[in-house]
């Protein structure tokens, strides 16, 4: 008997041809799929799209297809809808698909199976922090991978530019300089910040632009009278995105807390980043111009525990997002009336912070600017139920002007190591102090949360590290500086969703290319040997500015060095970070874990030991032995003035942004606070201090050790396995650096 039915499927072409010429079958679902990955396009309208286009193909009567052919269809389809942002997203990707770089076979094959010379807590580090899980294998990135995304990502922006403004481009060029990137970065010579080792080559990068490449940004809230809500959206947007960021009250009294108007409306958020930004604006809008304040609908965010498809992490549901909207609305509630506060803008911020750390977003920080005169500023922390509640979310520092009278800001200082100090100045009239002041960068206005960077309002700048205790000579180190300034240049190319932040950008091209393990390289090499270096560094940079500035055809970078105070990237080849001094040369440095994180397992197995977390019941604690190779002494051997001296060298011969440093003290140095700060008034561009106190807490993060003990703990110690691991990245509660983190 024959069988007469007929389905729709039957209309279909048999196959479709993709780009290399291969002939697969005709897969009917695969064209919402790909819309929405290669655009981020909700699924369910990607599947309005996608039927829409296949009753096209069904009129075209044809048994064959192609994909380019298929991708044309979908990009007039979205053109008719007016969906424009997705067709030009969509277009891009097919683009990308035909220009991207990728590193020979040949060459990766020789690190497939290796690792790189891992510091003490590298490998650990890398799988907790950076490394991506790979869907369809159901695993993490191993870190061949990464560098080679990583790498990837970095070349085959430069080849997009260049073929996008018609300017020279070598392949093959191109293919030797990668593969030196490549092992540059796994030799551990230099890095690309943890922004970098996180999502570069990504396809988020693609759909959202580059704020996610960045470290750090500013906001400044002078204009709050005219852009309203615009600061505080950046702040959450570019934190949501682990931007470390800096923002100052300068808005205060500048407008005046309106009564929302009556009624309500329903605002359904979205899932999305873009959602919960818009969920803040509305409410601010409503005291601050006097609108209507919304009734919100939180159906459409999903459960806390999913993970977060593009950006990375795991979903922290609606919870933290409702209840800094309750936050924010409670503070502007009181204040109805009244001028704001510079506090009112600290509380905002911070609620704001502690929204997106609790969202357990990666590398979350905010630092808080104010006036050295602003005695309720200078002294918000003080108020111990609002410091638990959230004024943690931010560390605080003054505009600082020569001859300013340090007494009452020493005093605090003191006590808990605010408020931090930034001479504004300073930044605006210098690059390196050590030269004549060029007054270049007239606009900063402010920092990033470590303080390294000077920035514009609404700037944004990426990091990169190098190790020169990982070099045995200049001209080795002159080599790595040379990738180090290719990769931080080439996010500069990128443009970010924000058109503020890009009219900044595209003219400063500011980098920020750091040392970090400096003092570890000064026993190797020598103080003075280390001073020679930056002197002759600095200027090659400037110089290779320059030549590459016009190969690309854009502006030279107004600033290009730094010092970054490090954190978990100098943890991967196990240097001391940025200027700062070692804890002594035998310690036990722990990290923290949760209990269902599968890495526990393969830490025990290697013989590292792990108990119970006295603070927190859901949490582990693992302990780590670590010998400093290079010691000399401990930050506990150094005086407040030979720390200082350190910084000011940097600043004078190295940095043309800043030198992030914590100077610790001991008790007895604290009367000289004051002197230093009138001693380096014309000679840093910021400073910040912390007191060396006896904590008294169990499982501190580092112990200090004898060499015995430290020999006993790693009698024991196995070869570390974590090829098995699926841990999603969780993330980390600050932006690139322990010396970032609010010591409460």
């Amino acid at each position: 008997m024959t069988n007469n039915s007929f389905s729709l499927a039957d209309l279909y072409p048999k196959y479709v041809i993709n780009s290399k010429g291969e002939k697969k079958k005709f897969d009917e679902n695969s064209i919402a799929k790909v819309l929405n990955k290669e655009t981020g396009l909700d699924f369910h309208i990607a599947e309005e799209v996608a039927t829409d286009v296949i009753r096209k193909i069904i009129g075209l009567g044809i048994k064959e297809i192609t994909t380019n052919y298929i991708r044309e269809l979908v990009c007039v389809e979205l053109t008719q809808r007016g969906m424009n942002k997705y067709r030009n997203l969509f277009a891009r990707a097919i683009n990308l698909e035909n220009i991207s770089f990728k590193l020979a076979d040949s060459f990766i094959e020789k690190f497939k199976d290796k690792h790189p010379d891992w510091g003490p807590l590298g490998y650990i580090t890398y799988k907790r922090t950076y490394a991506r899980m790979i869907e369809k294998q159901n695993r993490k990135e191993d870190f061949w991978e990464t560098v080679r995304r990583v790498v990837e990502g970095c070349y085959s922006i430069q080849k997009e530019h260049c073929i996008k403004l018609s300017l020279p481009w070598s392949d093959d060029k191109a293919q030797k300089s990668a593969q030196i990137m490549f092992q540059k970065i796994w030799d551990f010579k230099f890095s690309p910040p943890g922004r970098g080792l996180w999502m570069m080559g990504t396809e988020f990068i693609a759909r959202h632009g580059s704020m996610s490449l960045n470290n750090c940004g500013f906001a400044s809230t002078a204009d709050i009278g005219l852009k309203y809500s615009k600061a505080f959206e950046f702040v959450m947007d570019a934190l949501m995105l682990g931007v470390g960021v800096g923002f100052d009250t300068k808005g205060a009294g500048k407008i005046i807390i309106k009564k929302p108007k009556e009624g309500t409306f329903e605002f359904q958020i979205q899932d999305s980043r873009e959602g919960w930004v818009e969920a803040l604006k509305l409410v601010l809008e409503a005291y601050f111009l006097g609108k209507q304040v919304p009734k919100y609908n939180f159906d459409l965010i999903r459960p806390a525990g999913e993970p977060i498809r593009g950006f990375g992490g795991i979903a922290s549901g609606p919870g933290p997002l409702r209840k800094m909207l309750e936050d924010i609305q409670s503070i502007l509630e009181m204040r109805v009336g009244m001028p704001i506060s510079s506090v009112d803008i600290v509380d905002i911020m911070n609620y704001i912070g502690k929204c997106v750390v609790a969202g357990n977003v990666r590398r979350s920080a905010e630092i808080a600017l104010g006036e050295p005169t602003d005695l309720e500023f200078v002294t918000c922390k003080q108020d111990q139920e609002k410091l638990y509640s959230h004024r943690w979310a931010s560390n605080n520092s003054v505009f600082a002007v020569k001859g300013l009278d340090y007494s009452f800001i020493s005093d605090q200082i003191i006590v808990n190591g605010e408020p931090g100090i930034f001479w504004l100045e300073n930044a605006r009239s210098y690059s390196r102090m050590g030269d004549k002041p060029d007054y270049k960068d007239k606009k900063v206005a402010g920092v990033n949360p470590c303080g390294e960077q000077s920035l514009e309002s609404f700037e944004l700048c990426c990091l990169v590290e190098t190790f020169p205790s990982r070099h045995d000579s200049y001209e080795e180190f002159q080599e790595t500086l040379k990738y180090a300034y290719l990769y931080s240049k080439s996010v500069t190319l990128v443009n970010t969703h924000w058109k503020e932040t890009n009219a900044v950008m595209l003219k400063n091209r500011r980098m920020g290319i750091s040392q970090t393990g400096i003092i570890e390289a000064f026993v190797k090499h020598g103080r003075r040997t280390m001073l020679e270096w930056c002197d002759k560094a600095y200027n090659y940079l400037k110089g290779l500015d320059e030549q590459y500035s016009d190969w690309l055809c854009i502006p030279k970078s107004i600033k290009i060095t730094t010092v970054k105070p490090s954190g978990t990237v100098s943890l991967l080849p196990g240097v001391p970070p940025g200027i700062h001094y070692p804890h002594s040369e035998y310690y036990i440095r722990r990290i923290r874990l949760s209990k269902n994180s599968d890495l526990i397992n393969p830490i025990k197995k290697a013989g590292y030991y792990i108990e119970e977390d006295s603070y927190s019941p859901n949490t582990v604690v693992a302990e780590f032995p670590v010998h400093e190779k290079y010691f000399d002494r401990s930050k506990n051997d150094v005086s407040i003035w030979e720390q200082v001296a350190n910084a000011i060298d940097y600043q004078r011969l190295w940095s043309d942004n800043q030198v992030s440093i914590t100077v610790t003290f001991k008790k007895e140095e604290a009367k000289e606070i004051k002197r230093v700060l009138q001693f380096c008034e014309d000679k840093l561009k910021s400073v910040s201090f912390l007191p060396i106190k006896e904590h008294g807490y169990k499982q501190a993060p580092y112990e200090e050790i004898t060499k015995e003990r430290y020999e006993e703990m790693t009698s024991k110690i196995k070869p570390l396995l974590l090829g098995d691991t699926k841990d999603r990245a969780i993330g980390e509660r600050f932006c690139d650096s322990d010396k970032c983190e609010i010591k409460i």
